[in-house]
């Protein structure tokens, strides 16, 4: 083909300026994501950055454009290592990369102090802290998107009164301000149905050995014990109170309530440890099972306690971007707070201080060594 060189030319200027067009016509949006991706609590982690990854790239594919612009979504993952200090630095860099939306932190340690880190860099922060404490710094747009403390250590109690039937109990917590915040509610909630606290011991994050206050504890025959900690402690404490024979049944929060129990815990935890996670049962949610296969099929594992919660987030994140025809936090939070979202792990209504308004609670046992929902609340 003989065609002159001012028209090949301009033809390269002609795609030149299309492909310039495309690109003006696109706006990058980083979501930040911090968690523990190494450490004993990593499958927690990894599980939360796959429920953001998977609504990110729903997002991408819908498309959805916003003051003229197609958005593109891009995930800028940071280990916290469920370290305050960590989650400080992570918090830092994020806010400094200009990055205005953060998923995360999965740990109230670190979400406490972050939170201030993230308010003064005008980032909105998504987080699945449960202390108290979080949501009561008084900044805005910052959201916790499932149940607290408040409500997962008190149904707990209630649960062990009204259901278990126990008399005695026990608190061990691991003095993270998770644990103890969660033990606290259990303890205040437990006086108030009746129930005999018989002892409260207290252990590390990091400890694996709990023999020695699991028999002191036998001595006082509580009927229930009430673990406020995670899943890598909680698991191996589970064997031991068999190796002992303590025959009391351990409860827990939503940290206890993975699959992580049964894989650390074995045949121990089965009929022996209940936990209350937030959320309703993803089983019987209406878009549930459906979420459930199409987390399996994209990561080859299935969607552990908070990864349905973090997709739900994101996806209303996109929604509001979209109705807002923003991308400024301050837009977008106000369609939040006024938004009522029905997703695939609870319904999302915030009050103004970012707490869930409608906190479902799932209470779950382990079959076979996999948590089994027993009943929602």
């Amino acid at each position: 083909m003989n065609v002159r060189p001012h028209l090949l030319s301009a033809l390269g200027l002609a795609v030149l300026a299309c492909a310039t067009q495309a690109s003006a016509q696109e706006q990058v949006v980083t979501i930040g994501q911090t968690g523990p991706l190494s450490g004993p609590n990593a499958f927690a982690g990894k599980d939360n950055e796959n429920g953001v990854r998977l609504a990110v790239e729903e997002l991408n594919a819908k498309k959805i454009v916003v003051g003229g612009k197609t958005l593109k979504f891009e995930l800028q993952s940071e280990d916290d290592q469920c370290d305050a200090k960590s989650g400080v630095n992570v918090a830092q860099k994020l806010v400094d990369s200009g990055v205005k939306y953060v998923m995360g932190p999965y740990c109230s340690g670190v979400a406490i102090p972050a939170s201030r880190v993230y308010s003064n860099g005008g980032a909105m922060v998504s987080t699945v802290g449960t202390n108290p404490k979080v949501t009561e710094g008084g900044y805005k747009n910052l959201f916790r998107i499932i149940a607290s403390d408040t409500q997962i250590g008190s149904n707990m109690a209630i649960y062990a009164a009204k259901v278990l039937k126990v008399t005695k109990v026990a608190v061990i917590d691991d003095r993270t301000a998770f644990g103890q915040g969660v033990a606290d509610e259990f303890t205040k909630e437990a006086k108030k149905q009746g129930l005999t606290v018989v002892g409260q011991e207290f252990t590390t994050d990091k400890a694996t050995d709990f023999l020695s206050i699991l028999t002191t504890l036998k001595a006082k025959q509580p009927e229930a014990i009430f673990f406020g900690g995670y899943a890598p402690q909680a698991a191996p404490m589970t064997r031991q109170m068999k190796q002992l024979g303590l025959n009391a049944k351990l409860l827990g929060g939503d940290t206890l309530c993975s699959p992580e129990m049964g894989k650390l815990g074995g045949d121990a935890v089965n009929d022996t440890v209940f936990c209350a996670q937030g959320g309703s049962m993803l089983e019987k949610a209406a878009g549930g099972p459906a979420f459930k296969a199409k987390y399996k099929a994209r990561f080859k594992l299935d969607a552990d306690a908070y990864g349905p919660s973090f997709y739900d987030q994101m996806m209303l994140i996109g929604e509001s971007m979209q109705k807002a025809n923003s991308i400024d936090p301050n837009k977008v939070g106000a369609e939040i707070y006024k938004a009522n979202y029905k997703g695939v792990a609870g319904t999302y209504t915030y009050d103004e201080k970012g707490n869930m308004t409608q906190a479902p609670i799932t209470v779950f046992t382990f079959k076979n060594a996999v948590p089994t929902a027993l009943a929602s609340y």
